[in-house]
């Protein structure tokens, strides 16, 4: 004999030849309880790791400060039947800071609308349902990879450093042993230029480093900056094109990363 049970609104129905010891839990809890925290304390967290946020003069500032949100305007029926998305608008308190003149100005700014999850644990999107599906995040460190070169048989290598909190660094060395670096995934410059950047402008400073290693000796041969101050300006234009490069600019970008 079937015994009913009732579960979201839902008849089941149970074959079991033994009745249930254990009510089944409530397995969207974790989904919902996780994005409960997300909205609570998790954006919270996020506004005070960014703030304050300095433009490259550092004359100016910005903090964040409370969030909150605003009324759904409409159901999650209506979201389907209108192909929009279930949201709501996401408010953050934000003070303005004149560094120079000390002028302070506070206002309600809106950050955009924020999709919200429903009860069955889902997001409704242009009108569709869907799951967000947990996915594995790399954890800071330092990873590397090599790929065989289909042209050349020769083994190409790879490396990537993820911070805590910062820009990612990618290397990589191609089939002509000539070492190349990736800022947070702009185009790539080489190594050497982001070296002398750092620091270290003379070509045996940098050789040194790396015990005279062939592949370094052969990206100095293409690098044709000269100073620290050349590499800045190279590494502003690679990230920010199109932007006028100054050098006291590019100092904020790099330290900023």
């Amino acid at each position: 004999m079937t015994r009913p049970a009732h579960l979201w609104k839902k008849k089941r129905l149970s074959f079991a030849k033994t009745p249930e010891v254990l009510e089944v839990p409530d397995l969207l809890e974790i989904q919902r309880g996780s994005f409960q925290w997300l909205l609570k304390d998790g954006l919270a967290e996020t506004f005070k790791d960014i703030s304050p946020i300095e433009d490259f003069s550092r004359k100016f500032a910005m903090e964040f400060g409370a969030h909150d949100f605003g009324e759904i305007k409409f159901s999650v029926d209506e979201c389907k039947e209108r192909d929009m998305t279930y949201s709501a608008p996401l408010f953050v308190q934000v003070r303005f800071i004149n560094k120079e003149t000390g002028e302070i100005k506070e206002q309600q700014v809106f950050m955009g609308d924020f999709a919200m999850m429903t009860d069955k644990g889902t997001f409704t999107v242009n009108g569709t349902e869907r799951v967000v599906v947990p996915q594995l995040v790399r954890s800071p460190g330092v990873y590397y990879d090599r790929e065989m070169d289909k042209l050349t048989d020769k083994q190409l290598f790879y490396g990537k450093v993820i911070p805590n909190r910062g820009a990612w660094l990618e290397l990589e060395i191609d089939k002509k042993d000539v070492v190349s670096i990736r800022i947070d995934r702009k185009r790539k410059l080489l190594v050497t230029t982001f070296l002398k950047a750092m620091g270290y402008e003379s070509s045996q400073q940098i050789l040194d480093l790396f015990g005279g290693a062939e592949c370094i000796r052969k990206t100095l041969e293409r690098d044709n900056i000269g100073t620290r101050d050349d590499a800045l300006i190279e590494i502003y234009m690679k990230i920010r094109p199109g932007e006028p490069p100054t050098l006291e600019n590019a100092k904020g970008l790099l330290d900023s990363l």
